[in-house]
């Protein structure tokens, strides 16, 4: 059963946290459009689709900055509690640190279910909006751009089929010098060209000019010839290059068969689609690393006060921040494993909180 104290502190945690959010989200937002509004006059931007673009924006804007917004929220009423010296009269009323910190570990794991479930549901949509909306109006040739690179695609569809087109155009749905190597236990059975192919939507099906499909025979090969020839695939061009972001646009469970089909294929971007994946989990837990740090180092009075407390919460703030970047970077880049590239803030900073919190309870 939570106690006055607890019910005092957990209200005063999440009030804390609400606050901080709504208080710096209209700042953001001001100074996104004082960057944008040019843009957006330039390019008569509807009303409705710049709201719905900055709905969006603040779902995405807390959601990358939510450990700032939580560790300073924490630092700010805590450091309050130890100025008034309400902290002193909690523990020498004989509670122990440790039972002292349950209601910040309440509040850190309802803050961290809510940001798991915004992870998994709420955020994909949000992020697929804000993006779409900053390559289509925002960025020069962002239409381009948003599909990374789009030429000399080379991609594989599943263990048989090998597709290479040597460049793709999205808004005309066309590729150029198309081929498609079709193997049977490793060996070629048959190839089919194009020097382009077109998708249409209408009738689910590809248009190929000068086709030509060879077929390899033991003896003799067979060719097929046409100057143009309908054919269905079970692929799309959009498949061929995906947009750039495509990965923070999906749920969880379409996210994990995304990452699978593009292993089979032997994508190149695996490592960031696995970054993604592995932050939906490390961003809530470090909730809990975040509140352990705050508390321990604010819980104390010191002779600066609460500016001091919030000094050094911002410096380590930035810190988690600045470690997190880097190595999810890392990990995108190069041949770091995602997995430890995502946790190791997590890591470094959770024996962080075990050293301060040791130091706090004496």
């Amino acid at each position: 059963m939570l106690t006055i104290i607890d019910k005092y502190i957990l209200k005063r945690y999440l009030a804390t946290f609400s606050v901080m959010i709504l208080l710096f989200i209209p700042i953001g937002i001001v100074i996104d459009v004082s960057e944008k509004v040019n843009k957006m006059l330039e390019n008569k931007i509807p009303f409705t689709q710049i709201a719905i673009y900055y709905y969006n924006f603040t779902v995405y804007f807390a959601n990358s900055l939510f450990p700032i917004f939580l560790f300073l929220s924490v630092i700010w009423f805590t450091s309050k509690l130890a100025n008034n010296t309400e902290i002193i009269a909690i523990l020498s009323s004989g509670i122990s640190f440790t039972r002292f910190l349950r209601p910040y570990i309440i509040g850190a794991s309802i803050v961290s279910v809510f940001v798991l479930l915004m992870g998994f549901f709420i955020v994909p949509a949000a992020s697929e909006g804000f993006n779409n909306f900053r390559y289509t109006y925002l960025k020069g040739n962002g239409k381009q751009l948003m599909r990374g690179e789009n030429t000399n695609v080379y991609r594989q569809l599943n263990d048989n089929d090998f597709i290479f087109v040597n460049s793709f155009n999205e808004e005309s749905k066309t590729a150029f010098n198309f081929s498609l190597e079709h193997f049977e236990k490793d060996k070629l059975t048959y190839k089919i060209t194009a020097s382009r192919i077109k998708w249409d939507p209408k009738l689910k099906s590809y248009t190929l000019y000068d086709y030509t499909k060879r077929t390899l025979g033991e003896l003799n090969d067979k060719i097929e010839k046409a100057p143009e020839k309908n054919v269905k695939f079970k692929f799309e061009l959009a498949d061929l290059t995906p947009v750039v972001y495509i990965a923070e646009t999906l749920s969880l469970g379409k996210l994990i068969d995304f990452i699978e089909k593009e292993r089979k294929r032997g994508s190149g971007n695996i490592n960031t689609y696995l970054v993604v994946l592995y932050k939906k989990y490390s961003v809530p837990v470090s909730a809990f690393i975040l509140t352990i740090i705050a508390v321990a180092v604010s819980s104390m009075k010191r002779r600066g006060g609460m500016g001091t407390n919030l000094a050094i919460g911002i410096a380590i703030a930035f810190s988690f921040v600045f470690f997190d970047k880097i190595f999810g970077t890392l990990a995108e880049k190069s041949t770091f494993s995602p997995l430890l590239a995502v946790w190791f803030p997590n890591i470094v900073f959770g024996i962080l909180a075990v050293y301060l919190l040791r130091n706090a309870k004496r």
